[in-house]
Order: structure tokens, then sequence, then C-alpha cells
């Protein structure tokens, strides 16, 4: 069964290089004020990742769409309404 193209992110958040914590602050950064529905990419080096993001996506409520095929480490998610928000200073926490 082929599902189709893979569509094109509306964001994409590049964290080669970053611990989870300081790619979850960008992550938190480039999606503020982004619509429901957006398709976002985080491009995420730390072996912490395919663990962290999921962990965060539900956590806030974004669905957590999982690996991008491909010879970078990508991960996909979906930006989703009412999501709970987290502080500026401790991704971990929402607000």
């Amino acid at each position: 069964m082929n599902a189709g193209p893979i569509p094109e992110p509306a964001i994409t958040v590049d964290g080669t290089g970053l611990l989870c914590v300081t790619l979850l602050l960008r992550l938190r950064t480039a999606i503020q004020g982004a619509e429901a529905g957006t398709l976002v990419h985080v491009i995420a080096t730390d072996p912490a990742a395919p663990l962290d993001l999921p962990a965060w996506c539900h956590m806030t409520g974004h669905h957590y769409l999982g690996p991008v095929p491909g010879e970078r480490p990508v991960y996909a998610l979906r930006l989703v309404p009412g999501a709970l928000p987290t502080r500026s200073d401790a991704p971990w926490h929402t607000i």
C-alpha cells in the first residue's frame, strides 16, 4: 500500500547538534502563532529525540507523526487546536 507523497512541512526546525531541551525551546519559538493543522518537521540529532519529541507532543496535545524517511534524522508533528503552551524557560512544563 502506497500512502502517497509525503507533504512538505510548513515549518522546519533544525536542531542539529542541540540537546533536546534546547531543541524544544527552539521548536516552541518556531510554532508560536502557527495555525492548527500546520505540519512541522524537526531535525534532531540528540539520541533522546525519538523519546522526547513524542513525550512533548503527548504533554502539549500536538500530534506526533513519527520519523520521516530519509538520510537525516527528521521527525514530523502536526499542530492541533487547543494545545497546551509550555513555559519559555522550561519546555517540559505547560502553562
